[in-house]
């Protein structure tokens, strides 16, 4: 019932190159009588009446029914918007289901905005090599779109999940339909662009205190913090401010714009020096406020997304220096770095190598640090050269060293101890040169890179 409408388009062959016509279009009555009805019960009982969480493939039809122009020619945007919404509440239980059901509604109200919406006032110019460009028709005059729960509307509201939900790679797309908006003339995109959504309060985005002032803007993923008085009490105040903004789903990729007399960096070479990484350090130097900063952290850390002053090989996850920081200050934080590298994408983010090799300068081997280290050491690249080798001279260290690496499997093994000896030949020269009980561990360790 689904398939209620048969179009059979063909292209053509003429002077002027190929030219694609509709052939045919057929409208079967009776499915789509059939299928709009099924459409009003689906939404009475499952979302109106419904307390239970719904399937993704309903979500999926149900997406593109309410916004095929076919069915609805006239979209009626309060309505789709509040079953949209309907939809997030019932599911918000299941953090994975409702991401998946974001996601078909974030593709419908795309594809709706791109096919049928903007092609009324817009000529479409690109090819595979760039980007689609977007050109104001001549006679394209809309009307009322200040006025409230316009089809524009639905264009907005697409815009804002864009930028909210979808990854980080794709929430240029939701800037630029904020930005089509703008120049239709919305007065709600002008201003949306410039203060944020519509999604959080005034109390949310904005704070003014005598030590500090913070604004947030979600469309374009920007805290920006002005310290007014450098103490602990400003620093606690800001991290407050983003880490309230982060629960309540602010975008995960974002950066900070920093004003402050300040200039505090990590000691890890090949960072880069941007307002974020400046301003966690910064509040890093209050202990006091490392608790504080742990909480931020694992908020904030969510495998590809990144700070988005940053770029290329310095990029780095979301959390990266304040992990960093309170990784080199205390043992206690050793749990939060082995959470950061449970999950750091070692394929798109190269300075936790940077980090790794101060923690291994910093701790050594000792009973608390190795199996840190080793989680360190299975995420970072082959690039990195531990100076390991002297401290694992003491017998007592490398066998500790030899129990947790004797544990993982042998491609982990490889990987972990490539850092220090390089490629197994080094490490069986150094195996035959040793002597006892040292040469009986370095063969331990070359047995688990030969097996791999």
């Amino acid at each position: 019932m689904i398939d209620y409408r048969f179009t059979f388009q063909g292209a053509f062959a003429t002077t002027d190159g190929l030219v694609e016509l509709t052939v045919l279009e057929t409208v079967y009555v009776e499915k789509k009588r059939q299928l709009l009805e099924q459409i009003q019960s689906y939404i009475e009982k499952k979302l109106e009446q419904g307390t239970y969480p719904t399937k993704r493939l309903e979500t999926f039809f149900l997406a593109r029914h309410l916004l095929d122009p076919h069915l609805f020619p006239e979209p009626e945007a309060a309505r789709t918007i509040a079953l949209f919404d309907r939809i997030q509440e019932l599911n918000k239980e299941r953090r994975e289901a409702l991401a998946e059901h974001r996601r078909d509604i974030i593709r419908a109200l795309t594809s709706w905005a791109e096919n049928v919406f903007l092609p009324h006032y817009y000529d479409l110019t690109g090819s595979e090599y760039r980007f689609n460009e977007y050109v104001i028709k001549p006679d394209a005059v809309p009307e009322n779109l200040d006025e409230p729960y316009q089809p524009i509307d639905l264009l907005l509201y697409g815009a804002v999940m864009i930028i909210r939900y979808e990854p980080n790679f794709n929430k240029i797309k939701g800037q630029n339909f904020l930005e089509l908006a703008k120049r239709l003339g919305s007065g709600k995109a002008a201003r949306m662009l410039k203060e944020g959504s519509d999604s959080f309060s005034q109390e949310d985005v904005h704070l003014r205190h005598e030590l500090v002032e913070c604004k947030a803007n979600d469309v374009f993923s920007l805290f920006t913090i002005a310290i007014r008085k450098e103490e602990a009490g400003a620093y606690e105040r800001a991290i407050s401010f983003i880490l309230s903004l982060l629960r309540k789903d602010f975008p995960k990729s974002y950066k900070i714009k920093l004003k402050s007399s300040v200039r505090e960096y990590l000691p890890i070479k090949g960072l880069a020096k941007s307002d974020t990484h400046r301003f966690f350090a910064n509040a890093l130097a209050y202990s006091e406020l490392h608790p504080l900063l742990e909480k931020y952290a694992r908020e904030a850390m969510v495998e590809f997304e990144w700070y988005e002053d940053t770029d290329d090989e310095k990029s780095v996850m979301p959390g990266s220096y304040a992990v960093f920081g309170l990784g080199l200050s205390s043992e206690r934080y050793f749990p939060l770095v082995e959470a950061y590298m449970a999950i750091v994408d070692n394929e798109h983010q190269l300075v936790h190598d940077k980090f790794t090799a101060v923690f291994a300068e910093t701790y050594g081997v000792t009973e608390r640090s190795t199996p840190v280290l080793i989680a360190c050491l299975l995420r970072c690249h082959d690039s990195l050269k531990l100076k390991l080798l002297p401290e694992l001279e003491n017998e007592d260290k490398l066998s500790l060293f030899v129990q947790h690496i004797e544990a993982l499997s042998d491609d982990e093994a490889e990987q972990a101890l490539y850092p220090i000896w390089g490629k197994a030949e080094k490490l069986a020269a150094l195996a035959r040169k040793a002597q006892e009980p040292r040469k009986e561990l370095l063969l331990r360790l070359l047995k688990t890179m030969e097996d791999a």
